[in-house]
């Protein structure tokens, strides 16, 4: 990462990280800041001074211990992508940075998120001074004061990307990817990773997330299908107008709403785009995952049909594929667009299924792929997403109405539950 403070890079290198992670490639932040933290956890904007000698000599210990760590993070065969997030905002440790990984046989990519848009700055200094570790405990307006005095301090050798660096692969974001300039990008997973980049945006936003109402389908325990919703399923998509505004929708946003082409999640929806007159979107992509020869049938009914699938799928439920149908791994490849198109728009609430849920919150939330299929998504619950700097702030708002539970755990029986439970709260 390459940019002054407040420009977002934390906020990219996590995301690259997690989205890297969740199409299966193996990847870690080194955080200099961090390093930095063991020694020095709460400075003020005078550690930053390009005069100060000894901030200088700590801040260069903290890039060698965060580079030394990550060259062996690499020959322990450990990833495939480390993402060095710090200002490296000078030609000198740029080289430096260049020349110890090419000594290593690493290739290197450098991203430069360059940001004079005064409104993000200062949304980005509002997180920063609430959400960062350095200013854990103070009082949010000296800690403002601080950092912008930090960033005057580092103002002072900023050095952009420029032609005299012309053999580096690098990509520039300008006002957030406003503009982007790429240069030398020359293998398939680099231009991978930067047409994701190029996508990300830092302003603030919030991604809703919910399942459709209970089903006639979940009622009986059957999986798949195009079943409409039950009585308390339509009662669900009444409250969900109201349970949005419960989460704090920002005054005047816009918010999108994306549902996928199903009957049960379109039926959800249709209050939520009446009453608020967001636009409304309908996504194949957003489909539930086709349980091909299955589809239509309980558990218990599949367990005795197929008992080597449902134990198959027990065994390794992320890549286990339904006959004729489809896996979470499946799921996670047609969901990529989505994440594409997620990333280049602001407020956006979700209608969609268990399944596909599932693999957007991994997604956000880091989650690994082994674990995400197990993960409980109940009825009748809105999940509120907000991207921050340093992760993913998840909130949730339950409907008082009440739903079967369509969640069964590794291992345990493939009965249905006869009669529907109450919502917990």
């Amino acid at each position: 990462m390459v940019g002054l403070p407040a420009r977002g890079k934390s906020l990219i290198a996590g995301k690259a990280m997690r989205y890297l992670a969740w199409v299966g490639i193996p990847a870690k932040v080194f955080n200099v800041g961090t390093y930095r933290r063991q020694g020095t956890p709460q400075p003020t904007a005078t550690f930053f001074d390009p005069h100060n000698t000894e901030g200088e000599r700590m801040r260069r210990a903290a890039a060698e211990a965060a580079m030394s760590d990550m060259l062996n993070w690499f020959k322990a065969g450990k990833g495939v992508v480390a993402i060095l997030d710090a200002t490296n905002s000078t030609k000198s440790r740029r080289r430096w940075i260049y020349e110890t990984c090419r000594d290593a046989d690493i290739e290197t990519l450098f991203v430069e998120s360059i940001c004079d848009d005064e409104d993000l700055i200062m949304n980005n200094i509002l997180e920063v001074k609430t959400t960062s570790p350095d200013y854990k405990g103070q009082d949010p307006e000296v800690a403002a004061m601080d950092f912008r005095n930090r960033i005057r301090n580092y103002e002072k050798v900023y050095e952009t990307i420029d032609d005299n660096e012309k053999h580096f692969t690098y990509v520039k974001l300008i006002n957030v990817g406003s503009t982007v300039i790429i240069n030398q990008i020359k293998d398939y997973l680099s231009s991978r990773l930067v047409y994701y980049i190029q996508n990300l945006h830092i302003k603030p936003r919030s991604i809703w997330l919910s399942r459709h109402g209970e089903s006639e389908y979940n009622l009986t325990g059957k999986i798949g299908g195009d079943s409409n919703i039950s009585a308390r399923g339509e009662a669900y998509a009444r409250a969900l107008p109201g349970l949005l505004r419960k989460s704090g929708v920002p005054a005047n946003a816009k918010v999108v709403i994306w549902t996928s082409t199903l009957k049960r999640t379109i039926q959800t929806a249709r209050h939520l785009a009446g009453e608020t007159g967001y636009e409304k979107l309908e996504w194949k992509a957003l489909d539930e995952l086709d349980s091909g020869v299955c589809d239509g049938l309980t558990y218990e009914e599949i367990a005795e049909r197929y008992p080597d699938d449902f134990a198959a799928r027990d065994e390794d439920k992320y890549n286990y594929r339904y006959r004729g149908g489809e896996s979470y791994r499946d799921v996670v490849i047609r969901l990529e667009p989505i994440i594409m198109e997620l990333e280049r728009s602001e407020n956006v609430i979700i209608v969609t299924h268990q399944a596909v849920l599932r693999c957007i919150y991994a997604y956000f939330l880091n989650i690994p792929q082994e674990q995400s299929p197990w993960m409980e998504v109940p009825l009748h619950t809105l999940i509120k997403l907000t991207p921050r700097a340093y992760g993913t702030e998840e909130q949730r708002f339950k409907a008082d109405i009440p739903a079967v539970s369509t969640w069964r755990a590794k291992g345990t029986s493939a009965k249905h539950q006869e009669f529907p439970t109450e919502v917990k709260h």
